[in-house]
């Protein structure tokens, strides 16, 4: 699992199957005080998180798929699975 917040989102009107209907999010990973860390990449909500929300992915396709409960979605690899209310 990875620790992030949502930057924006990715509209796109021709998708992959696996990310049909699906809202898919860009997320900045953090560290633990919360500082920007790496490079943006893209997750396919599961928990309908917003901009400035901060979450949890999860970053394998198994795990993912089984989070959307689509196991016909193979090109789906990271998903937001939770909402963060607190970090300590």
């Amino acid at each position: 699992m990875r620790l992030g917040r949502i930057i924006g989102t990715v509209v796109s009107s021709t998708k992959e199957k696996g990310y049909e209907s699906r809202k898919i999010l860009i997320v900045q990973p953090l560290d633990a005080k919360q500082k920007s860390s790496g490079i943006s990449f893209l997750a396919i909500d599961a928990v309908q998180a917003g901009v400035g929300d901060i979450v949890l992915t999860i970053e394998e396709g198994n795990s993912a798929r089984q989070i959307i409960r689509d196991d016909e979605a193979l090109t789906v690899k990271t998903v937001v699975a939770a909402i963060v209310d607190e970090i300590s």
